[in-house]
């Protein structure tokens, strides 16, 4: 981050310097690198002339704040009960085995993330799986490589290619 410091200037001064902005000003941070970087915590403690542990404790504290490098794309799989009783376990290994990682790991090329959550609300299309905000229902093993190729690095006209759920 060494020489954005401008950048987080840029995104505190937008909030007039405001310290009850505390919250929006790591969302904005965090949406410019896709983390937050120690240093960038150190400048929004200076320029809010908070102490940075105060900072750090915020961004701690919530689960959508992350002080390591997130991928490119977020894989979130539901693991909450109606999932886990439809094979979401195997989805989670399946998605661990095709990219390399374990869940709460990135590739090293920082394309993806995978991550679990307890629940998403859509227990009825379950298994479910989330990436960037998109929903898959019912999803099997099989579809996995279909999920993250359509994310991969690919010509633009296949890039987002509808996936049929639930066949």
């Amino acid at each position: 981050m060494e020489g954005n410091g401008s950048k987080v200037k840029e995104i505190v001064n937008s909030y007039g310097g405001n310290r009850d902005s505390l919250i929006s000003i790591l969302q904005d941070v965090q949406s410019e690198y896709q983390y937050l970087p120690e240093d960038a915590l150190r400048h929004v403690a200076a320029q809010l002339q908070l102490p940075v542990i105060q900072v750090y404790g915020v961004a701690t504290f919530f689960k959508a704040f992350s002080l390591e490098p997130k991928g490119k794309h977020i894989v979130n799989v539901c693991l909450g009960t109606a999932c886990h009783v439809r094979s979401a376990p195997s989805i989670v290994d399946e998605f661990e085995r095709q990219l390399g990682i374990c869940r709460g790991e990135t590739t090293k090329d920082m394309e993806f993330t995978l991550e679990t959550l307890n629940c998403l609300g859509t227990c009825a299309l379950g298994p479910v799986v989330v990436v960037d905000g998109k929903y898959y229902g019912e999803v099997t093993p099989g579809k996995v490589s279909k999920i993250l190729n359509e994310y991969r690095e690919a010509p633009r006209d296949t890039k987002h290619e509808e996936l049929e759920i639930g066949s």
